[in-house]
């Protein structure tokens, strides 16, 4: 990493927890321990749809393994995820390179109290564990903020064991890359009334934003990944997003569900 991303990969640590804390992101107490499930606040809507996520992710990916497992959450946050599947029996390592205590890792404490997984504050395009450390690795919406797609691909292949699994969490995926375009476009064209005086940090990175199925495969193909994409079923409103955008002639919203690799 040169010294210039470096700098500016600190900047953006420091603002995007501040900014984090703005968006009142910093869930505390029966909410903290709610999570996925929160049921209340002006965010429930939003992670009503990252519950409907997990749900299939642990029905289908991690439920059907019938073993104890190791688990890397790569892009863990405060480690919610780490926190639900430690309770379930299996061995968990939470990734994430922000150790604030507003929804980095130091918002862990609490959980850690109820069930142990293990946290390491680190990049997943760089991760400092030996090679084949895990059975799964869980990108959890976290991999648009991958600067080289390619990277963060070939890093979690390294990381999972042969045979294990590389899955996509709650990522937005366009069905175009012209409709993931527009979507930038208007993030930085609203940045300083969405972002304030931290829109230069917070948008300074190369991060690549987006994903679409011609990008995964892409990227996916030196490594031999071949994607199943497991269809989520979201809220109401949620499946209706993209009806409401043809209505008001705006472009077409991204879509979560829930991505899986096997690794050859």
């Amino acid at each position: 990493m040169t010294a210039v991303l470096s700098e500016a990969l600190e900047r953006f640590r420091s603002d995007y927890g501040a900014h984090r804390a703005a968006e009142g992101r910093g869930h505390e107490g029966a909410d903290l321990l709610s999570l996925p499930y929160l049921a209340s606040g002006p965010l429930a809507r939003q992670w009503a749809v990252r519950a409907r996520t997990f749900d299939t992710f642990v029905r289908t990916v991690v439920r059907p393994a019938g073993r104890s497992l190791d688990i890397l959450d790569l892009g863990a946050g405060n480690g919610w995820l780490s926190h639900r599947l430690a309770i379930e029996g299996h061995r968990c390592r939470a990734i994430d390179i922000r150790d604030d205590s507003i929804d980095g890792l130091g918002a862990a404490g609490p959980l850690l109290d109820q069930a142990h997984f293990d946290c390491l504050v680190a990049g997943f395009e760089d991760v400092p564990l030996p090679n084949q450390s895990a059975d799964l690795a869980v990108f959890n919406a976290s991999l648009h903020y991958a600067t080289d797609l390619g990277a963060a691909l070939a890093e979690a292949t390294r990381l999972v064991r042969q045979g294990g699994t590389i899955a996509i969490l709650d990522s937005p995926f366009y069905a175009r890359e012209a409709d993931g375009a527009a979507m930038v476009a208007e993030k930085h064209t609203a940045a300083a009334q969405r972002f304030g005086d931290r829109a230069e940090s917070l948008l300074g990175l190369p991060f690549i934003e987006f994903l679409t199925v011609e990008r995964l495969a892409e990227a996916s193909a030196p490594l031999g990944l071949v994607w199943d994409r497991i269809r989520v079923r979201y809220p109401l409103w949620y499946q209706m997003r993209p009806f409401e955008a043809l209505v008001r002639r705006r472009r077409t919203p991204s879509r979560f569900d829930l991505w899986t690799a096997r690794r050859p």
